[in-house]
């Protein structure tokens, strides 16, 4: 009999429509050495995994979204953490006594084995530290070292805090993006290609400058990204979404609007329709954040919200679109309503958490 009720009940939720999705995963990194695993329908931890190899730094979904990817700062490592079973996989470090390794993100190839980063090696000798040259490092996966490194080129060998990498749908073709998109050949570690934006192909602009990559519009065939722009005349800066094919290398972008001091990314819907992004004006005491909602399908600013900003922070969205996260060297995810961008609850983590980046999984 209970059977019996449970299954009408059951029916009855679906004929009305009242039945609950199952509610996204949402990854965090943690101090000290924590991968966080949080239910974005109740708001609660359902796991924390200790990562041997240290504090997590940066965190990269799979393509095929079966594997979550984890760098670390505290022995430079690489943790491979499996979503179905919800296990670590694979975990090593890089280091040894006498060399380490700094390098933050990278991106992994299709078939799982190898991960394609920037990194600057650091040896200890008897008297001193010596700091080597930034290199195009791959790493390979299953030997768990570096099997292939490669000098970066002098004019090349500035690099962000958080550079952003891809690689082509072949894998024959690795591209760095930072005030240039580098595009090097994965055989060689060559430099084949540099599409400089400061002087594009492209009438009326110039300077422009890649962010970071919107992972949600994210494929194998493109990357998508925040810019910034300026006109070569009065030079006004402006900002909008830019697309790379990545096998034309081809780029083209649409500017949205007047390019404010700084943007914390930009989110985008599931259907694509609306963009948010998070902008920053002024520093300490006069310091202002607010959120800027955009109508992407005719490129304009539909709404503006100020909430109180935080001395560090990193911008997400729910799954569905429907909220916006505040988080980052806290204790705590700020939830937003996406629609009015007004503070609805705060998610306590009981645990810092780390600038390594927000993953959402479905």
């Amino acid at each position: 009999m209970n059977t019996l009720r449970t299954g009408l009940a059951a029916f009855l939720l679906f004929l009305t429509g009242t039945h609950t999705a199952q509610a996204a995963a949402i990854f965090l990194g943690g101090y000290p050495n924590q991968l966080i695993l949080f239910d974005e329908g109740s708001g609660t931890i359902n796991q924390k995994v200790d990562l041997a190899t240290g504090l997590p730094v940066s965190l990269q979904l799979s393509n095929d979204k079966k594997s979550l990817y984890v760098t670390t700062i505290t022995t430079s490592g690489i943790e491979v953490f499996d979503l179905a079973t919800k296990k670590i996989t694979n975990s090593f470090s890089l280091n040894t006594p006498s060399t380490k390794y700094r390098f933050n993100g990278g991106v992994v190839d299709a078939t799982g084995r190898y991960f394609y980063t920037v990194a600057t090696r650091i040896d200890k000798q008897i008297d001193r530290y010596k700091i080597g040259k930034p290199q195009y490092v791959v790493v390979d996966l299953t030997q768990k070292k570096i099997v292939r490194s490669v000098d970066v080129d002098a004019e090349d060998s500035t690099f962000g805090y958080r550079s952003s990498f891809m690689l082509s749908e072949d894998g024959k073709t690795l591209y760095v993006f930072k005030d240039k998109i580098l595009v090097l050949g994965t055989d060689d570690l060559k430099v084949v290609e540099r599409l400089d934006l400061a002087k594009p192909d492209l009438s009326g602009m110039e300077n422009v400058r890649f962010g970071g990559g919107v992972e949600s519009m994210r494929s194998k065939r493109e990357y998508v990204s925040l810019f910034n722009a300026a006109d070569p005349y009065i030079h006004n800066k402006v900002f909008g979404i830019a697309r790379l094919d990545l096998a034309t290398r081809q780029f083209n972008f649409t500017p949205i609007g007047p390019a404010p001091e700084s943007m914390a990314g930009l989110q985008i819907t599931p259907d694509g329709k609306e963009g948010y992004t998070v902008v920053t004006q002024g520093k300490f005491g006069n310091k202002r954040c607010e959120f800027w909602r955009f109508d992407l399908t005719n490129n304009k600013v539909l709404a503006k919200q100020e909430f109180a900003c935080r001395s560090r922070f990193e911008f997400g969205m729910s799954a569905d679109g429907r909220k916006l996260y505040i988080y980052g060297a806290s204790y705590n995810v700020e939830v937003f309503d996406a629609k009015t961008l007004k503070l609805e609850k705060d998610w306590d983590l009981g645990n810092d958490a780390t600038m390594a980046g927000m993953v959402v999984v479905r």
